[in-house]
């Protein structure tokens, strides 16, 4: 199973110092549009294969990190994990991509996606 990008989510209470720190301090891009009481970006590859997402975190969503595989196929990824003896949660159509969720033996919360 081949892997297309890799994504970083980190969603916290402390979002505006770290957008601060990606964008201003290291210089990366942040690609989102700033919004009105929205605190939140995305800073991508070049490609925009693979990025960072950090959030401001709320009640729709709790601090945390997720690492998101995305990947060529998500239904055959979750056939393959299952077959594994894994129990991938979903799946869930959301923003173009199916997103199945899963953790792994040490607790991270991870997704694999593909486009729909």
């Amino acid at each position: 199973m081949d892997i297309l990008g890799i994504r970083f989510c980190h969603v916290t209470d402390k979002a505006e110092q770290e957008l601060e720190f990606f964008n201003k301090q290291l210089g990366l891009k942040n690609d989102m549009d700033a919004h009105e009481g929205f605190v939140g970006g995305v800073f991508s590859t070049e490609d925009k294969s693979s990025w960072l997402e950090c959030w401001q975190a709320a009640d729709q969503m709790p601090a945390g990190i997720m690492l998101q595989l995305i990947v060529a196929d998500a239904d055959k990824f979750a056939d393959n994990a299952k077959s594994n003896g894994l129990e991938p949660q979903g799946p869930i159509d959301a923003h173009g991509e199916r997103i199945y969720y899963l953790k792994s033996p040490s607790g991270l919360n991870m997704s694999f996606q593909s486009k729909l």
